[in-house]
């Protein structure tokens, strides 16, 4: 895989496929953690008199415009961390992209409008999708891959855009990537992986290939639940996948087959009513047992005696990987299982990797320091697909 020190980018317009895809509120962004990622290649390629064609994708939106998704936001923050303005295109590929793009002189930056405003980007058609990358292609003549968040996904700018022009990898890929082969080749042990979120069903995969690898698997968050009602625990009105119990019950036995720890919760803090995240009123949650959680009760955090578990679990670990939160860490209430995990993380001699997504909000949400921890991945859904050991087709793309 090519880097950017490998293309010789003074006065070429070189198309930067970054990952803007930052939360808002109206037309705040409530963490910049994603620009400020991307920046440094950005700033790189200015320094190095390139005109720089950035994009990206933000949101879900059905393949027309749409403003609640609009990049402009992002663009003025990214021009605050850039320092130097970053001109914003009102289109992707249209008469106000081409005219910006345009106008580029050397070491200035535009931002073209979300590009899934447009239905090629996100195509299962090949050639619609190709058709939309030949468009994207005619305004760059070099391509950089600097969008790790994206990079398992089938889309235009990701895919099939490398395969038109000269390209390399951006270094927050590279760094990535890096970062990625450390917790799956000559990993130092012991290797303790924490998981937590939702859904049990996210993370299938993940699991399946990392009982082959690490040496404790940490479970909290809504997913333990499911793995609760798996050892026959009643688990109230907790967050339950009931057709994954009998997949919960092969990876307890294979764990166990191959000496892996495979820890869950033994106390939770419960309630009858899900918190009010807006108003973040006092929850008076109810402290239980993980195996005598009331019917009428949901599980939302892990408790004291887990949390206390499971840093002692950490502390002798040399490599840390922790992908979803503990608990409903926005709120004050149930964001002691949360803490808890990412103090022990900075409490270890760890080489500790987050990876994206809520755990990475969480990070910065809580008030931690993000600089002290090993690596904070861009890519949540990345991060796990490369962990499971798919191809990735943006990386393939890249190294094709």
């Amino acid at each position: 895989m090519k880097t950017i020190e490998d293309l010789d980018v003074a006065g070429k317009r070189v198309f930067v496929r970054a990952d803007l895809n930052v939360p808002l509120a109206g037309d705040q962004i409530t963490d910049d953690g994603r620009i400020r990622a991307v920046a440094p290649t950005i700033a790189k390629l200015v320094e190095r008199g390139a005109k720089v064609v950035v994009a990206s994708h933000l949101g879900r939106p059905k393949g027309e415009p749409d403003p609640q998704f609009s990049l402009a936001p992002v663009a003025v923050r990214l021009g605050e961390i850039l320092g130097r303005p970053v001109a914003a295109a009102t289109d992707t590929v249209g008469e106000s992209a081409r005219a910006a793009v345009a106008a580029l002189a050397d070491g200035e930056v535009v931002l073209l409008e979300n590009l899934r405003f447009n239905a090629g980007e996100t195509s299962k058609d090949d050639a619609e999708r190709k058709a939309f990358a030949e468009q994207l292609a005619a305004l760059a003549d070099l391509y950089v891959g600097d969008g790790f968040g994206a990079v398992h996904r089938k889309h235009a700018s990701v895919y099939d855009l490398p395969a038109l022009l000269p390209n390399a990898a951006g270094d927050l890929i590279a760094t990535e990537v890096g970062v990625l082969k450390k917790l799956t080749e000559d990993v130092q042990r012991p290797y303790v992986v924490v998981l937590g979120g939702a859904k049990v069903s996210d993370k299938l995969g993940v699991i399946d290939n990392l009982l082959k690898k690490a040496d404790r698997i940490l479970i909290g968050g809504g997913m333990a639940y499911t793995f609760l009602k798996a050892k026959g625990h009643e688990v109230g009105i907790s967050l339950l996948q009931a057709d994954q119990i009998p997949v919960c019950l092969e990876y307890l036995a294979e764990a166990e087959k191959r000496g892996v720890e495979f820890v869950l919760p033994v106390d939770v803090l419960v309630s009858a009513d899900f918190p009010d995240l807006k108003t973040k009123a006092p929850a008076n949650p109810e402290l239980v047992d993980s195996d005598k959680i009331p019917a009428d009760q949901e599980g939302l955090d892990i408790g004291p005696k887990t949390r206390e578990l499971y840093a002692a679990k950490l502390a002798d670990a040399r490599t840390v990987f922790w992908n979803g939160p503990m608990g409903v860490f926005e709120h004050p209430d149930y964001a002691n299982g949360t803490k808890a995990v990412a103090q022990g993380l900075l409490d270890s001699d760890a080489f500790t990797v987050v990876g994206g997504g809520d755990s990475a909000a969480a990070v910065r949400i809580l008030g931690f320091d993000e600089t002290k921890f090993g690596h904070i991945s861009t890519g949540g859904g990345a991060s796990l697909e490369y962990l499971e050991g798919k191809t990735l087709p943006g990386l393939a793309a890249l190294e094709g």
